[in-house]
């Protein structure tokens, strides 16, 4: 096989496969069709004269000739995107640039006044699309530039994804004003006699509390479960 014979796009196809295990899923990442997929990894076949993925229940399982290559691919595919950026200069008072965001209600109420405000100030062209992406869905957003940044509890784990902390928190007990519990310190015993709300994205699962309890043999009462934190407080100021 030469490489002057062969279309570069096709290695950015086979990553997408072996990144996905999917072809749908790689054809949405790549922002082009299923039978173009499909297309581009028979013309693979055709220039290694290996299957390269087996389609399974699974999903596309690599076989050993693409476990093979992965590493060198990516190697190339990245030093080539790099190259196309060699001697550019981000001008931030002169871009028009959108940057696409994922984080909780909670994290855009912190974050985006300041940061708008520092915008509207030093870089007036720039936008902001702030949404949330599920934990599962970052890795692929980020991938794609559907996102180009998320905002999280560091509970994504993927080699492929940078990643910088950008503060710590602790959690607090928050009680209406007039509520009847009227001791100085809230005990354990406490703390699981109340009802609780729980904030999460997903229709249902435990939270990071409820591990830890869980971890302890405890289990608490939740008596609401919310999918933004900013809801939460005006639940407790009235119950």
């Amino acid at each position: 096989m030469r490489l002057s014979k062969v279309d570069l796009n096709l290695f950015v196809v086979f990553e997408a496969i072996y990144r996905t295990r999917n072809l749908t899923r790689a054809a949405e990442m790549l922002f082009i069709t299923q039978p173009a997929v499909s297309n581009a990894l028979a013309r693979m076949r055709k220039a290694f004269d290996d299957q390269l993925f087996v389609s399974t229940p699974g999903g596309m399982i690599p076989t050993a000739v693409s476990e093979n290559i992965i590493g060198q691919v990516r190697e190339a595919l990245q030093l080539l995107d790099s190259s196309t950026h060699v001697g550019g200069r981000f001008d931030p008072a002169s871009s028009e640039r959108t940057f696409r965001l994922s984080m909780t209600d909670l994290t855009e109420a912190l974050l985006l006044p300041a940061l708008q405000e520092v915008l509207q100030r030093l870089a007036p062209g720039i936008r902001i699309e702030s949404y949330f992406t599920t934990r599962k869905e970052v890795p692929e957003a980020l991938a794609s530039s559907a996102v180009n940044l998320a905002i999280d509890a560091p509970l994504i784990d993927d080699p492929y994804l940078e990643q910088e902390p950008l503060g710590r928190d602790r959690y607090a007990c928050l009680l209406r004003h007039d509520h009847p519990f009227t001791k100085n310190k809230l005990t354990i015993e406490d703390y699981l006699r109340f009802g609780h709300i729980h904030v999460s994205s997903r229709r249902q699962g435990p939270g990071l509390v409820d591990a830890e309890l869980n971890r302890l043999g405890l289990r608490r009462s939740i008596q609401t479960r919310v999918q933004h934190y900013l809801v939460a407080p005006l639940i407790a100021m009235r119950t």
